[in-house]
């Protein structure tokens, strides 16, 4: 007859892995990057970049035109 191998009383993993979970941009990107191939990926990240682009500069026209008023306005 053969003793039955002795078990550890209390089991200890060896090694534990965190991993963070990937932000909503992260993953939205991950998708993004399985459906489209390399070159619409481009596409739309310049078309994004120009959006950006115009918004900064309808925003700088914006209060250069309002800088302009109250310098017109101040003067007699």
């Amino acid at each position: 007859m053969q003793a039955a191998p002795v078990r550890p009383t209390a089991v200890r993993p060896t090694a534990v892995r965190a991993t963070a979970i990937p932000s909503f941009t992260t993953a939205l990107r991950a998708v993004e990057s399985l459906l489209m191939s390399g070159g619409q990926r481009t596409a739309r990240r310049n078309a994004w970049n120009s959006v950006l682009e115009d918004r900064r500069r309808a925003k700088d026209r914006i209060e250069t035109e309002r800088a302009l008023r109250q310098s017109v306005a101040g003067r007699p």
